[in-house]
């Protein structure tokens, strides 16, 4: 079979032909890479060959040079380079040359494959004339099919290839670039890929934009662009000013000023819905930067300090003429709308509740009018939009701002969830739902509480979207209200949703009898039984007792089904309805405590038996590790009886060094088995070292599976004191090596890994001080004790020190120096940056403050 005819078939309507092509090209990819790429180069330059087996060959052999996976992806680039120079300049050639096909098709295919090849080469600093020629072809040649084709491959280079690669090319990018975008382009579909060109590159022009001749060239050729007769280049124009608007923020005060106010307010109106839509999130762009900006405002302000950028309050400028085209595309609702589908009034919806959180308490004399006028309309539309426009509102504004409005449009919000239209119920169940997640205070229980439970209970039985919001507005009543009645002494036997309780628990496990999950209503009813067993008062926990046997009897019910799963969709359903079983579970163990002994037998043989079920990869096996983990806090040494049927199955998890998730909760699981039995884990422990010691070891292991080996080391050691002598110079070794790990400020996710790194470290010296400090083996510390001690300087000397590192670096020298009270390493302990630390008047929470004088005072009677 040829390579056409082959590469046609992998196209085929026929699944067997298809999958044989695929099959053949796969093994002639691995037999003989260089005639494989040399054979698909061809056939994408073959101007005889159909169009859709040249955009076969064309993905096939951008496919053979990326990947989305790193591993991946270097070996494909490995792979390349190795070929010999004269087969990778024959291809380079191939794809170059096809750029000017008088098929845009295949141009088009080409400039995915010349940008696949360049993110490989230009970091080795190969190809060096590419850009050279792809400049050339915009700037000099009249073939507007190439020019397109090498604008494309320009923005796929640009958005593949880190800015610092391309940076000394980056004037003449941006010159061919804008050049392309230019209202004087005769070409529209030129106009268009430069402007998608432009929009990949806006990351590496950064040193352009700060020059101001070259900035308002450029803005210039955008705005103009909004204007463009082809709406594509138009929409194209407003991705750009988005993304401008997200990188450039702070030099954008006179272009606003000029410009960009009027024509995102124009675009916004536009009656091409695609032109409405990036104008509108041009305005959510804007707000999203403000918010953070004002986060960042009030940070700098704790440290008396100005903020790096400042608020131009853009939103609030704009506010009078941008909010009236919001809610006029609130009312632009489709009957039939998709969920999934985003459309301009969704679009309006989200902007809205960003201004609202952008300019705070502004917002609501500005839509509240709307609301009056159509909150009791005929027309649903203007109905569901004023319901949208209250809910969209409540984060931002003042509570105190908002507690009258709410306390006025409860009883009609409730009553509208009679209404005789479902956008209008279900946006209502999602605006109550926010009202009791955002101003729990503003329910009064006497009042409210009965016509807002019973009318949130009836819509479960509504339409799977309303169930949805409902389940949702229910959870966030029981864990608002719980959080808000915490503290109140006089509630500890009873809270204001004890009534209701019984009846809510029951219609949620009502809900959860259906064998379908549209719009993920039966897993929002599991999350909110969860939560109102979590919340459960001491007058409820019958209800709770009742419900964990219903929990039980259904997982026992769903094992008896595994033998009737039959397609990857009935797996999936199990696997989904056994997670949800099991958080339900979880949140009753951890609320019945100790109680839950008289069940532990059932749900350990049910979870061993379920755990032989899940298979090997399955993410029912870490929520059933998760439930052991949960019974073992609270059985505490009654749950001796159940760890060696369960050793067997935590092993295998633990040498699961791929699948990062399951192995960090076996560790975890070790941490509280060692927890919970205390002294009587020392007989595991050896075990439980040697294996967590084999992780670390391990090259494919995630990092921070690695972190939490080392805070679990503390656990162990924490549990079995004294006995912890045998792992004790290997575990300081380790924690040593792992302690002067520095990270590159520059590199942000280094810095954030060696703090997390520096807090799990922390913790496993804590549970070895700790450990040993009251047992005749605590001299075994004093050899560590001044690396210890360094560590801890290394912490508080770091700016980019998080509380919680502080807090137990405090603790950890407090400790240390609690085990040699008679001077023992007095020393140490008189050093200059102790003294200094321990007078620190730097703000921090109070709870470190309480550790930091308790370590001041342990230090002073070690050294007295």
């Amino acid at each position: 079979m040829n390579a056409s005819e082959l590469l046609a078939n992998t196209l085929s309507a026929d699944a067997n032909t298809r999958q044989n092509a695929t099959q053949q090209l796969e093994n002639a990819s691995r037999e003989n890479y260089p005639a494989y790429m040399l054979m698909l180069s061809s056939e994408l330059a073959n101007e005889s060959s159909p169009i859709h087996v040249r955009n076969a060959a064309g993905l096939a052999l951008k496919n053979a040079l990326s990947a989305r996976e790193t591993a991946r992806a270097d070996d494909q680039a490995n792979r390349w380079l190795a070929l010999v120079s004269e087969s990778r300049d024959k291809i380079k050639q191939e794809s170059l040359m096809t750029l000017g096909s008088p098929i845009p098709k295949a141009g088009a295919v080409a400039a995915q494959v010349v940008a696949a090849i360049a993110s490989v080469e230009l970091p080795q600093e190969e190809w060096p004339d590419l850009i050279e020629t792809l400049l050339r072809f915009v700037n000099s040649s009249n073939d507007s099919n190439l020019k397109i084709a090498t604008l494309q491959a320009i923005g796929f280079i640009c958005e593949s290839i880190k800015p610092e690669i391309l940076s000394l090319r980056s004037n003449e990018i941006l010159t061919a670039v804008i050049h392309g975008a230019r209202k004087e382009e005769p070409s529209s579909e030129v106009q268009l890929s430069a402007i998608h060109a432009l929009f990949n590159s806006l990351e590496f022009v950064r040193e352009n934009f700060e020059r101001e001749g070259e900035r308002n060239y450029i803005m210039q050729v955008v705005c103009e662009a909004t204007q463009n007769p082809s709406v594509s280049v138009q929409v194209g124009a407003f991705e750009c000013l988005v993304k401008i608007m997200a990188l450039y923020y702070d030099k954008m005060a006179f272009y606003m000023e000029q410009a960009l106010f009027g024509l995102t307010v124009v675009g916004m109106k536009h009656t091409d819905e695609r032109v409405a839509l990036q104008a509108v999130e041009f305005w959510t762009t804007v707000c999203e930067e403000e918010i953070e900006l004002a986060h960042e405002a009030r940070e700098a302000a704790d440290y008396g300090e100005p903020p790096e950028v400042e608020s131009k309050f853009f939103a609030k400028i704009a506010l009078p003429e941008v909010i009236p085209v919001l809610l006029t595309l609130l009312t632009r609702q489709e009957e039939d709308a998709d969920e999934d589908e985003w459309n301009v009034s969704m679009a309006a919806g989200t902007c809205l509740s960003f201004m609202a959180q952008a300019v705070a308490d502004a917002i609501v004399p500005a839509v509240i009018p709307f609301i009056e006028a159509h909150i009791k309309a005929q027309d649903w539309h203007q109905r569901e939009a004023a319901v949208m426009t209250f809910g969209s509102i409540l984060d931002g504004p003042d509570p105190s701002v908002l507690t009258p409005l709410v306390n006025q449009a409860l009883p009609l919000l409730i009553d509208m969830m009679n209404d005789s239209n479902l956008h209008v119920k279900d946006t209502t169940a999602w605006t109550l739902g926010r009202i009791c997640d955002l101003l729990i205070g503003t329910i009064k229980p006497d009042i409210h509480l009965h016509p807002l439970v019973s009318a949130l209970v009836n819509g479960l039985q509504d339409n799977p979207r309303i169930v949805t919001n409902c389940c949702w507005a229910l959870m966030n009543l029981a864990d608002q209200l719980g959080s808000y009645y915490e503290d109140e002494a006089d509630i500890s036997q009873a809270g204001p949703l004890s009534p209701y309780y019984e009846g809510v628990v029951n219609a949620l496990l009502r809900v959860t009898e259906t064998a379908s999950n549209e719009s993920n209503f039966r897993t929002s009813a599991y999350e909110a039984i969860t939560s109102y067993v979590t919340h459960a008062t001491p007058d409820v926990v019958p209800v709770v007792q009742n419900t964990v046997v219903t929990i039980l009897v259904r997982m026992e019910q769903l094992l008896g089904m595994q033998n009737q799963i039959l397609g990857v969709d009935d797996r999936n359903n199990w696997n989904e309805l056994q997670s949800n079983l099991c958080s339900v579970v979880i949140s009753v163990i951890r609320r019945l405590s100790d109680g839950i002994q008289p069940l532990a037998d059932r749900i350990m043989t049910l979870i061993l038996q379920l755990i032989q079920a899940a298979g090997k990869t399955s993410t029912v096996l870490e929520d059933t590790f998760l439930v052991v983990g949960a019974l073992a806090s609270v059985l505490e040494h009654n749950f001796s009886p159940y760890i060696s049927a369960f050793l067997p199955f935590l092993y295998p998890a633990l040498k699961a060094h791929e699948d990062t998730q399951l192995c960090m909760v076996a560790v975890g699981i070790i941490g509280d088995i060692s927890r919970a039995l205390g002294d009587q884990s020392t007989q595991y422990a050896s075990a439980f070292m040697n294996v967590l010691l084999e992780n670390l070891q391990s090259e494919v292991l995630n990092r921070n599976v690695k972190i939490s080996i080392l805070s679990c080391f503390g656990d162990i050691a924490l549990a079995i004191g004294g006995a912890f002598e045998p792992y004790l110079d290997t575990t300081m070794g380790v924690l040593r090596q792992a302690g002067a790990v520095q990270p590159n400020p520059l590199d942000f996710d280094l810095v954030d890994y060696v703090g997390q790194l520096r807090e799990g470290i922390l913790e496993a010296y804590t549970g070895v001080v700790t450990g040993l400090k009251n047992t005749d083996k605590v001299s075994l510390l004093l050899p560590y004790s001044q690396s210890i001690l360094e560590l801890i300087q290394r912490c508080l000397a770091d700016d980019e020190r998080s509380d919680s590192v502080v807090k137990l670096s405090f603790g950890l020298m407090g400790d240390l120096a609690d085990c040699f009270p008679n001077g023992q390493i007095k020393q140490l302990l008189l050093s200059e940056w102790i003294a200094s630390e321990l007078r620190s008047k730097r703000g921090m929470p109070t709870e470190t403050k309480k550790t930091m004088r308790w370590a001041r005072e342990m230090v002073k009677r070690a050294t007295a």
